[in-house]
């Protein structure tokens, strides 16, 4: 399995539940329907007036995240509705091996 993690930040509270809305309500439902994607946590950390996200998808194989990210797998996937959300966020994801997993 592959963990794919990405982070934006948003400069107000209010922006930060906005994009919890949006990813909540709109990406997440679509990445359920890539084959090979295995489910995702996105992580929120308030600094400030703002938020910090971190978003951690999980993939069965690089295959499978280039069905979601196109050609260059590592490339940001950032939707315009995020983009207008963010004042900043990495323009590379990185994917890391699991190497081990516990959980219930």
């Amino acid at each position: 399995m592959i963990a794919r993690v990405w982070r934006g930040h948003v400069p107000t509270r209010e922006r930060a539940d906005r994009y919890v809305d949006f990813v909540t309500g709109h990406v997440l439902p679509e990445l359920r329907q890539i084959s090979g994607h295995r489910g995702a946590y996105v992580l929120r950390h308030n600094d400030g007036e703002g938020a910090e996200f971190v978003v951690l998808t999980l993939w069965d194989s690089i295959d499978a995240i280039r069905a979601f990210a196109g050609d260059d797998p590592e490339r940001s996937v950032v939707e315009p509705e995020a983009r207008a959300l963010l004042d900043r966020f990495d323009d590379r994801a990185v994917h890391y091996t699991v190497v081990h997993h516990d959980a219930d």
